[in-house]
């Protein structure tokens, strides 16, 4: 693993396929001035600032940080990579990690318009009670293993969550699961089903008001297979496709080779979308559980 500087880089304990990088404070100390340059409403005005603050950050890394994570998440034996302040302190907040994520994709990436948010990213929140019309902000229910982007138009290359903040949880650990590693890849990927074009729409909190049609799976340039479902929004045609979407439902979350990670604080994971599905377990009922999270989502950069 390349040494860099101001950055300790080490395969994830739960996974030889997940990169970790710690970023230390002398870095996260030199962010802090030229972070302050722009505020969170100049950064969603102003597209081109956002690719300043990403410079600010490579710039810090002698720009060897922008090529090791474009490896890391270009890569099928890899493809996700958490990374985060080695040590939150009090200059770390929330307005911080909303632009550290911001930087971090923009080495990556151009962001999608979130919808949801109507910006380029989407800040929300998990809690106690729900009244939402899908699984993400339902603290009690599991939210099984997905990728993003399944119903709208855009591409979408790869995922960037980040943990702004987290009060009385127990539970709710992030469930990563790689295609090469699940069991039941190859046959259910060699039934035919899996390639037709299905229905994808999304409940109203979404904002999206048309559907999409694509195949669950597909093939990369290598000829590898690629996934794009989520289980709450496909709409099966007939009998065959809503049987295979329960057989794809059963093999994921039955799978025994998911890796469960505790997510820290200030840690945003990014992931490639093609062939890393993620998920999350329910929390422990608490009434006072809150946690707030950051999701960016997007294409590669040309």
């Amino acid at each position: 693993m390349e040494k860099i500087q101001g950055f300790d880089i080490l395969k994830h304990e739960k996974s030889k396929r997940i990169v970790s990088i710690k970023i230390q404070d002398e870095i996260l100390e030199k962010l802090i001035f030229p972070f302050n340059k722009f505020d969170i409403t100049t950064l969603e005005y102003k597209p081109f600032t956002r690719f300043t603050i990403a410079k600010n950050l490579d710039d810090l890394s002698d720009n060897k940080l922008s090529k090791l994570m474009n490896s890391i998440i270009k890569d099928r034996e890899t493809g996700c990579f958490i990374i985060g302040p080695k040590k939150i302190t009090s200059k770390i907040d929330d307005i911080f990690l909303v632009k550290l994520s911001t930087a971090i994709a923009h080495l990556i990436g151009i962001p999608n318009y979130d919808s949801m948010a109507g910006k380029y990213y989407a800040r929300f929140y998990v809690k106690h009670e729900d009244r939402s019309d899908s699984y993400l902000r339902k603290a009690y229910k599991n939210m099984d293993l997905h990728t993003d982007g399944t119903y709208v138009k855009e591409i979408t290359d790869w995922l960037l969550m980040t943990k702004i903040e987290e009060k009385n949880a127990e539970g709710g650990e992030t469930t990563m699961l790689h295609l090469d590693n699940w069991e039941h890849c190859k046959d259910l990927f060699n039934n035919p089903i899996g390639k037709q074009n299905f229905i994808w729409g999304s409940p109203k909190s979404k904002n999206i008001e048309y559907k999409v049609e694509h195949p669950i799976f597909s093939l990369d340039k290598k000829r590898r297979p690629q996934i794009s479902y989520i289980d709450q929004f496909p709409e099966p045609k007939n009998m065959d496709q809503g049987i295979f979407l329960q057989k794809l439902s059963d093999g994921l979350e039955e799978s025994k080779n998911k890796t469960i990670i505790k997510l820290s604080v200030g840690s945003s994971i990014i992931a490639n979308n093609y062939f890393w599905l993620h998920g999350r377990k329910s929390f422990k009922e608490n009434k006072n559980l809150s946690r707030e999270l950051l999701r960016i989502r997007g294409k590669f950069l040309q």
